[in-house]
């Protein structure tokens, strides 16, 4: 792959991981609404599968939220955005490395939201391991490419925070429900839905954001 790809999301990942902030928040506020959320549920009355997950992928889309901002707003100070769209490269490469940073802080924040959701909402049992990973790369997929296109589409706005929560939730309902009911299924749901159905959405749901994209980025990524 473009050498250029990998040197913008290794300075993106040095950036975020110098900082340290950048990767703690989004562990944080997550571990925080898993923690909540096993309060509320009564002494001795066990967490269904489906709301574990549910709870599990609310976590991640807030996470997502605060990647995708800290990720873009780094180009914000001292208009650092202006050498990357002076640089001859396709801007398609600056949307697919923040995707790519994206994915592996997502996947780094889960490794903490999982066990989380396991001990404090009281899950038993995991029906494959390799199966849920594979769940989680699937909606994660579709999770960054609208990340990584609504992020740059925040920025340069006084609440972007606000714009990004307000614009990208409503897009990401059927991924979620996708990986919810998936979720669910692997944490010992016995329900008989059709499961590959489900797949079948969250991919097309990632490839389809993936594709527009690759064609709105350049559009989006110029706009001040």
């Amino acid at each position: 792959m473009n050498i250029r790809f990998f040197c913008l999301t290794r300075k993106d990942l040095k950036l975020i991981f110098s900082g340290g902030s950048g990767i703690i928040q989004p562990v944080l506020l997550g571990l925080i609404l898993v923690f909540v959320f096993s309060l509320s549920t009564p002494i001795g009355e066990e967490v269904s599968a489906q709301a574990a997950a549910s709870i599990f992928w609310l976590a991640t889309s807030f996470a997502l939220i605060l990647v995708f901002n800290t990720l873009y707003s780094m180009e914000e100070i001292n208009q650092a955005r202006t050498g990357l769209l002076l640089s001859p490269m396709p801007l398609q490469l600056v949307w697919l490395s923040k995707a790519f940073s994206g994915l592996i802080l997502l996947l780094l924040a889960q490794l903490f939201f999982f066990p989380a959701t396991i001990v404090f909402l009281g899950q038993e049992s995991v029906a494959g391991w390799w199966n849920l990973l594979g769940v989680i790369i699937l909606v994660d997929w579709g999770l960054v490419a609208v990340g990584s296109l609504l992020g740059a589409v925040s920025q340069g706005h006084a609440a972007r925070d606000s714009l990004l929560s307000v614009v990208i939730f409503p897009l990401l309902i059927p991924l979620l429900l996708a990986g919810i009911r998936m979720g669910a299924h692997l944490l010992g749901d016995a329900g008989d839905e059709n499961l590959s159905a489900w797949a079948g959405i969250a991919f097309s749901f990632g490839a389809v954001f993936t594709g527009a994209a690759i064609i709105l980025f350049p559009f989006v990524y110029n706009e001040y």
